[in-house]
């Protein structure tokens, strides 16, 4: 089994990527071999902070990049959009990085 975990510039441009590879037969529906695509999206690397009526007085950082992980049967080459993490927001159960 093949684990990615991918950044992209957008979810636009990861989405024509995948349809590009084969990773979607068609918007959101798994080709062949794709077992799972997990949309992480913005990840947040600093809290904002709010008032008791929920508005915001300072933004939340966000690390660069729009994140997904992928988990197929086949090897796929997705180029500089597959990144190494230490510290990932989301694993596959029964496939967590040590």
């Amino acid at each position: 089994m093949n684990i990615y975990k991918l950044k992209y510039t957008d979810k636009e441009t990861a989405l024509a990527d995948f349809i590009n590879k084969g990773i979607y037969v068609e918007e959101l529906l798994y080709a062949e071999g794709i077992q799972a695509v997990v949309e992480i999206g913005l990840i947040v690397l600093i809290d904002g902070t709010y008032d008791e009526n929920f508005n915001e007085i300072t933004a939340p950082i966000y690390a660069d990049g729009y994140h997904y992980d992928i988990m197929a049967i086949q090897d796929i080459d997705f180029g500089t959009n597959e990144i190494i993490v230490n510290n990932p927001k989301h694993n596959f159960a029964g496939y967590e990085e040590v």
